[in-house]
């Protein structure tokens, strides 16, 4: 449904975005991570056509999003930074959305009232940080979008209305086949929720599987031989290793079968596979780009 063919973007020389490819089906939901400066919101504005590629190509059921009313009307964005009318109520922004998206559900509105406790006559800017984001999904979800693009954004919900929200989009991705991207420093939460994953850095994607691939394709061992570890071990693609006394824990790369088979012919005393989360992937798949995590000493 997205198809983003060699993106680049730069700024006064400095390419935020370097040959970017993104596929994204309809009716997933797409987790865009990586670390601060990868060019994560770059390319979300690219999508949303905000933003004019240098080169490249970025399109939405073969038509592009730039200039293009027709695709921008099925497309809902919420920032991190969010932006009302410094005077608006939620019913003003209502009124406002209503004109430039003939879809607007108003029936939606009504039921959704009771999961946003806002006062939808109240002026927006006097809400806090949490309750702004709260206003945005409300007059968002009333669109009903088939994409919906979102950069940062539980930030400042509470837990409880964090899997509210979460729950009302799941369902329109269920539903309705809505899409959603999504970037996102909250690993933990994106790993509930996506179908597939892009990991950036430096203004490229590194990784792009379905997360169930990225978490089949890395593995935690706990392991321990007889004496040290044999030099036959670093046949493996090994990302990290720690050891407590004569238990090692290597982070390996590659299919789980036949790490386990390669290991068992080495005759260990003690070998165990331990799932990894999708925050411990990202730190080590970028643990060779200079992000690893090491002691720091004062």
């Amino acid at each position: 449904m997205i198809k983003i063919r060699d993106i680049k973007k730069s700024f006064d020389g400095f390419y935020a975005l370097n040959g970017v490819d993104i596929n994204v089906n309809k009716g997933s939901v797409y987790g865009l991570v990586g670390p601060n400066g990868a060019g994560k919101t770059t390319l979300i504005k690219l999508m949303t056509g905000i933003f004019i590629p240098d080169t490249g190509e970025i399109t939405i059921d073969k038509q592009p999003v730039f200039e293009n009313p027709e695709i921008k009307s099925r497309i809902a964005y919420i920032p991190d930074d969010l932006y009302f009318f410094p005077q608006a109520t939620i019913l003003d922004m209502k009124k406002y959305y209503k004109s430039i998206y003939p879809q607007f559900d108003e029936d939606r509105f009504e039921k959704l009232k009771e999961a946003f406790p806002l006062d939808p006559k109240k002026r927006i800017m006097r809400f806090s940080r949490g309750m702004q984001k709260q206003a945005a999904f409300w007059l968002s979800i009333c669109l009903k979008p088939d994409i919906m693009i979102l950069d940062e954004p539980v930030d400042g919900l509470d837990p409880v209305m964090r899997r509210k929200v979460w729950g009302i989009l799941l369902q329109d991705v269920a539903e309705r086949e809505m899409t959603v991207f999504v970037s996102s420093h909250n690993l933990r939460e994106l790993e509930d929720v996506c179908d597939h994953v892009g990991i950036m850095h430096e203004g490229k994607v590194l990784i792009e599987r379905s997360l169930t691939e990225i978490q089949n394709n890395i593995l935690k061992l706990q392991i321990a031989f007889e004496g040290d570890l044999p030099e036959e071990i670093n046949r493996l693609d090994i990302l990290n290793r720690q050891s407590s006394g004569r238990v090692w824990i290597l982070i390996v790369r590659g299919e789980r079968k036949n790490i386990l088979e390669y290991v068992n012919r080495l005759n260990p005393l003690l070998v165990d596979a331990l799932p990894l989360s999708l925050e411990e992937i990202f730190i080590y798949e970028l643990g060779g780009m200079d992000y690893a995590v090491k002691n720091i000493i004062l």
